[in-house]
């Protein structure tokens, strides 16, 4: 019996799960000793047991660009060329390496720049051109960082980004400061207080990455803040699924993109992003 035969046999018989077991176990073992592999590498040369960092793969960069494109309505090649601008962004890379070494948490973080997802964030800011961006969630401030240079390369625009921890934001530094309000608080209460602002929301990043009824309630305060042409983006949506909801409640369009992390065991998390009709961004 030829092995063409063979196969067709035996998926056609009762012992099918036995007999492609040791397949199987091979395709199994493969998978996980690449993990093995990454991991052990990973334990050797990394300080981080939080907030990983990492790069994207390039065919993974590809569809981020399709992504970015298809939720900013940029031609593909802009976006691409974004995300080559901010990997060629010397100034900012020496910036942040340098605030990666001086860091207070310096202990518990790798002194390397990998933007992962960010790089997506820099592209959205590069192709909207927002006028008000809001961020929740600042952390170390390496989005903030990366969304500032981009306002700064639009030439116009502000960033206000919050969070709770008083050590946050150590990454927002000059001349990236300039364009960057940073508040230590509760998120609720600063959307709250943005709406004496009188200035809508272009571009929203939830990124505190509590919990879900945390995204929920952030969306909820942002909903009357925001222009109508307002982009919204959200890290936890591979998990969650609050932004999509929310989305279908607003009339709004939902993409997720999901990373594809380099050498790296972790699988990563990705952005989420809710944006307006074709018509509606024709109207702005």
């Amino acid at each position: 019996m030829n092995h063409t035969r063979f196969s067709r046999y035996v998926a056609a018989s009762r012992l099918a799960p036995a007999a492609t077991l040791p397949l199987r176990l091979g395709a199994v073992a493969r998978h996980c000793s690449t993990t093995v592999r990454s991991s052990a590498s990973w334990l050797v040369r990394s300080r981080e047991h939080v907030h990983y960092s990492y790069d994207l793969e390039p065919r993974n960069q590809e569809h981020l660009a399709w992504f970015v494109a298809t939720a900013t309505g940029c031609r593909v090649d802009a976006a691409r060329g974004y995300m080559a601008e901010l990997r060629d962004d010397e100034q900012l890379r020496r910036v942040i390496t340098e605030g990666l070494v001086r860091s207070p948490r310096r202990a518990t973080i790798d002194p390397l720049l990998r933007y992962g997802r960010r790089i997506g964030w820099y592209a959205f800011v590069r192709a909207l051109r927002p006028q008000f961006v809001v961020e929740t969630g600042t952390n170390r401030g390496l989005g903030s960082a990366v969304m500032a240079a981009a306002l700064l390369r639009n030439g116009g625009g502000t960033l206000s980004t919050v969070d709770l921890d008083p050590r946050g934001g150590e990454l927002i530094l000059p001349p990236y400061r300039q364009v960057v309000r940073h508040t230590v608080g509760d998120s609720l209460s600063f959307l709250n207080g943005l709406a004496e602002r009188q200035q809508p929301i272009d571009l929203l990043v939830v990124d505190t990455g509590y919990t879900a009824e945390h995204e929920r309630a952030e969306l909820a305060a942002a909903t009357p803040l925001l222009a109508d042409h307002a982009v919204v983006i959200a890290t936890k949506s591979y998990c969650w699924q609050e932004l999509s909801g929310w989305s279908e409640d607003q009339g709004r369009n939902f993409l997720h993109f999901a990373e594809e992390p380099r050498d790296h065991w972790y699988p990563g998390v990705g952005i989420g992003v809710s944006f307006p009709s074709v018509a509606a961004r024709a109207g702005r």
